[in-house]
């Protein structure tokens, strides 16, 4: 969600505080603001909406020093103001926040009460207040963190500075992901490994419960009992360079085009091209034979992924799933067997549900196997195997390659899954191996109803409401394809399993209502087309998605066919996400919203 960077340096910071800023942006935030120490004194700027703001604001009254704090916020606790945006400081200290303070009212009630005034609405105030009250009795910076972190309840990653201390930072976290970068002669602190890229490529995470004091030569790092602590360093493989458009107008549409590679990318880690094998069996540390269940979480788009998933580890391997959002199964408390798998997907890994949920799951002692874009991040620290997606940086907050990387690793674990528990021969899987190998093909050839869907999305940027069909692994497909234009381009959209038409979804459809059909010609697409028919003749207006064989055989009439291509049902889609995301992203763009960053939405949710 909101990003944090910190710098305790040996020149000037606010140009590099600004740069790692501009790395975050992409998190998603309406307001920003950094605090330097210069001379022992505080300073802070803080400005709502862009960085442009920001840096304008520091243009009209510029700030020095060699140690600083930044911060891009999303609103949670109070609007987007200036007031309300981070750092928070108080005369003796200025603090940055990720997370939430859930005592927030009781701890202001108390300091009120001892004289402290507050200024904004925020529950960060309330720490910045806090530990201005250790220091004040003449607690040292140190003492007094470590005095105030205990009465924090909620999640958080903080980082403090201090007046008269300009070689000084502390940081802790406490359910919200933040990092310490190695300098030379400098340490800085991150909320992820992408704000502190350009900086340093030697990195630490701090584990739960951790706190962090900095100086410019070293850092010192305790547990959550106070104890020293020691935290593996390793070496960051994000690029220090910023992650550009190219010729792209957005981040997004640039994505989306990366689809072929990722795909490529991904299967050369996971399947053996020359003996067209998954190779991911010997890797496990657990056989699937023994397995019973499978429980998939996770939240957004990544739910939709798991939602897929279900159908090929079912139709596939012939085991039972249960899927759950990750917000729902943290406080449901589960069944799970011992033993049995859970399985949790996340962009950015770092998803507080979800990690709360797999935290869960670690303790009824079931194989715990996280489906992660970064491989450093905190849900693939905890869990016991890890299979990253290759997409490598997502910076559109809407996710395109990430979601089809996902589907990519799900599919080869089913298959993997399946050949295990003997579902699968030796030409079944060969068979499926040749159809994953065929995926970036076809997804390249989707790409190219580029144009036509273009045209198909002035009619959708139009409408108020839209309807997504589809059956089998479409249906979550439709509901993923509904999320997308929600997210973006702020247009009410629902998806459907095509089979639930009449029984309520039906009474919405009017006069010239889009209603988008995914449908490739499998085993239930005559009873898609049955359900089109319906639509039609309630004046609806269909924008099918299929293959040639189902553009010949779909009687009722369409608003726009968009055709892809042939391809065997059982993977399709990965293939049928391309025109998804597309139709969603054109109709954004000739709306005119803000494609990359849309409002109220932020990258990673690091909180509830």
């Amino acid at each position: 969600m909101c990003g944090i960077i910190g710098i305790v340096g040996r020149e000037p910071v606010v140009d590099r505080l600004i740069d790692s800023l501009r790395r975050l942006a992409y998190r998603g935030y309406d307001s920003a603001g950094i605090a330097t120490l210069e001379h022992g004194a505080l300073t802070c700027r803080r400005s709502v909406g862009k960085l442009n703001n920001l840096e304008h604001c520091l243009r009209e009254g510029p700030v020095g020093g060699h140690t600083g704090i930044g911060h891009t916020r999303w609103a949670t606790h109070g609007r987007p103001t200036e007031s309300n945006a981070h750092p928070q400081i108080t005369a003796n200290v200025a603090v940055v926040h990720n997370g939430i303070i859930e005592n927030f009212r009781e701890l202001r009630a108390e300091l009120e009460a001892e004289g402290a005034r507050f200024v904004s609405e925020t529950d960060t105030e309330a720490v910045a207040q806090l530990v201005e009250f250790y220091l004040k009795r003449g607690y040292s910076p140190q003492e007094a963190v470590k005095a105030s972190l205990p009465r924090l309840q909620g999640t958080f990653a903080l980082v403090f500075l201090f007046k008269g201390h300009d070689d000084l930072m502390i940081g802790a976290r406490k359910g919200s992901p933040l990092a310490i970068g190695y300098g030379r002669g400098e340490m800085y602190l991150g909320s992820d490994a992408m704000a502190l890229a350009q900086l340093t490529e030697d990195i630490c995470y701090l584990e739960e419960g951790d706190w962090a004091v900095l100086t410019r030569n070293e850092s010192v790092i305790y547990d959550a009992q106070d104890r020293l602590a020691r935290r593996e360093v390793l070496k960051s493989d994000i690029s220090p360079f910023p992650v550009d458009k190219a010729n792209y107008r957005h981040f997004m549409a640039k994505e989306i085009h990366e689809q072929p590679e990722v795909m490529g990318r991904t299967l050369a880690r996971y399947v053996d091209v020359t003996a067209e094998r998954i190779k991911l069996s010997q890797e496990l540390p657990f056989h699937f034979s023994d397995i019973q269940r499978i429980s998939i979480t996770a939240c957004g788009t990544a739910s939709y992924a798991g939602s897929i998933a279900k159908y090929w580890f079912e139709q596939l391997a012939r085991m039972s799933v249960e899927l759950d959002v990750a917000s729902e199964f943290r406080y449901r408390e589960p069944l799970l067997r011992k033993g049995d798998l859970a399985i949790f997907i996340s962009q950015s890994g770092e998803t507080a549900d979800t990690l709360a949920a797999l935290r869960y799951a670690k303790t009824q002692q079931v194989h715990t196997l996280s489906v992660v874009n970064v491989p450093t991040s905190s849900i693939a620290r905890e869990s016991e195997t890890v299979l990253q997606t290759f997409a490598g940086p997502e910076i559109g907050v809407a996710s395109t390659k990430a979601f089809t990387g996902q589907l990519m690793v799900l599919a080869a674990l089913a298959v993997a899954a399946g050949k295990a528990r003997g579902e699968l021969s030796e030409s079944d899987e060969i068979r499926l191996v040749r159809e994953l190998l065929e995926i970036p093909r076809l997804i390249a050839a989707a790409l190219g109803s580029e144009p036509q869907i273009e045209k198909v999305a002035r009619e959708i940027a139009k409408s108020r409401d839209v309807l997504y069909l589809g059956r089998g692994t479409s249906f979550p497909l439709a509901l993923e394809g509904a999320l997308k234009l929600k997210e973006i381009s702020y247009i009410h959209a629902e998806g459907y399993a095509a089979g639930e038409l009449k029984h309520g979804p039906i009474a919405l459809i009017g006069e010239n209502m889009p209603v988008v059909a995914i449908a490739p010609y499998d085993q239930v697409f005559h009873k898609t087309v049955s359900n089109m028919q319906e639509v039609a003749a309630r004046g609806g207006n269909i924008i099918l998605m299929t293959d040639a064989k189902g553009a010949s055989e779909a009687i009722a009439h369409t608003l726009a066919t968009i055709v892809l291509p042939d391809m065997a049902a059982t993977f399709a889609p990965m293939v049928y996400a391309i025109p998804v995301q597309l139709l969603a992203y054109h109709a954004a763009v000739m709306i005119g919203t803000d494609v990359d960053q849309p409002r109220n939405l932020a990258k990673s949710v690091t909180v509830e």
